[in-house]
């Protein structure tokens, strides 16, 4: 991992890097919840999930399917559509809707209020990121009886990178608006956020003018828990792109593969996560 003396001296001491927030935020987010897809042939990428990832499957409707890893309702929504990855992220908040809809009108945020927009969540705010992403910002989803991380099924959704058509940009508004920290950078063209204890929750990667998702992310127990899922994903006859390695930002061990709509998709263990939010420490 490259970086210049001001990341450098970020990460040694904690502080974020230039640009940074310096204030309190409007939203402080807790946990990367959900991410949508749009696809041309839903129960093809229903079937991926559910058959290649053992996802459960909590709701069906003619145009959209819910999945989840447990015990949450979703993290995963597919609707009919024009294929599209990362439709729109679903981001858990610390808080109230009601004192993040004040926040964030006088921060000059324009914020949609709903009421049922999914399965599962009964009350949420809607922004656009600068990318025109669709957020879903909400306190919290039902449960459902699905057992976490059963069998080869990932432990939960993990992170979302994205390319990026100004990524100074897109770091200041999850850092300043909704409370994502600072974790690591590889020069100027790659970024991680972090919005809990995992080292990263979403990353940014210059290549303007881009601005749709790299790859979607899903958290595995452990190393004998991604091998058996890589053995389990052969067996049905899917191919790796990538791995198994070790990255460097984050230390987690990866692989990627493809799912049927063309999507990347990692599939992790192993990685990061802060110990001491004051210094910025992390645990290898």
């Amino acid at each position: 991992m490259v970086v210049d003396e001001k990341q450098e001296h970020a990460m040694s001491s904690g502080a974020a890097p230039e640009g940074a927030a310096q204030q309190d935020p409007p939203v402080l987010v807790s946990q990367l919840s959900v991410i949508g897809f749009q696809s041309g042939d839903v129960d093809r990428l229903v079937e991926y999930y559910q058959e290649a990832l053992c996802l459960v499957l909590t709701e069906r409707t003619d145009g959209a399917a819910y999945l989840t890893t447990g015990p949450e309702h979703h993290c995963v929504a597919i609707t009919r559509g024009e294929p599209k990855a990362r439709s729109f992220l679903g981001l858990r908040i610390a808080g109230s809707l009601d004192e993040a809809e004040r926040r964030l009108r006088l921060a000059g945020i324009q914020a949609e209020r709903q009421t049922d927009p999914q399965p599962g969540i009964t009350e949420a705010l809607t922004i656009a990121d600068p990318a025109g992403t669709p957020l879903m910002l909400f306190e919290s989803q039902t449960m459902t009886g699905a057992a976490p991380a059963a069998g080869v099924r990932p432990v939960a959704l993990g992170h979302v990178a994205s390319f990026s058509a100004d990524i100074e940009q897109d770091q200041r508004f999850y850092v300043e608006i909704l409370g994502f920290r600072w974790s690591d950078s590889i020069d100027d063209w790659f970024t991680f956020l972090r919005c809990g204890a995992d080292h990263h929750s979403v990353n940014f990667l210059r290549q303007p003018p881009h601005s749709g998702m790299h790859h979607v992310a899903y958290k595995m127990r452990d190393i004998v828990h991604l091998k058996d899922t890589l053995d389990h994903l052969a067996g049905l006859g899917y191919r790796l792109q990538w791995g198994p390695g070790r990255h460097g930002p984050g230390h987690n061990i990866f692989s990627y593969h493809q799912d049927p709509d063309g999507n990347t998709v990692e599939l992790f263990t192993e990685l990061d996560v802060v110990i001491d939010e004051r210094t910025g420490q992390f645990e290898p």
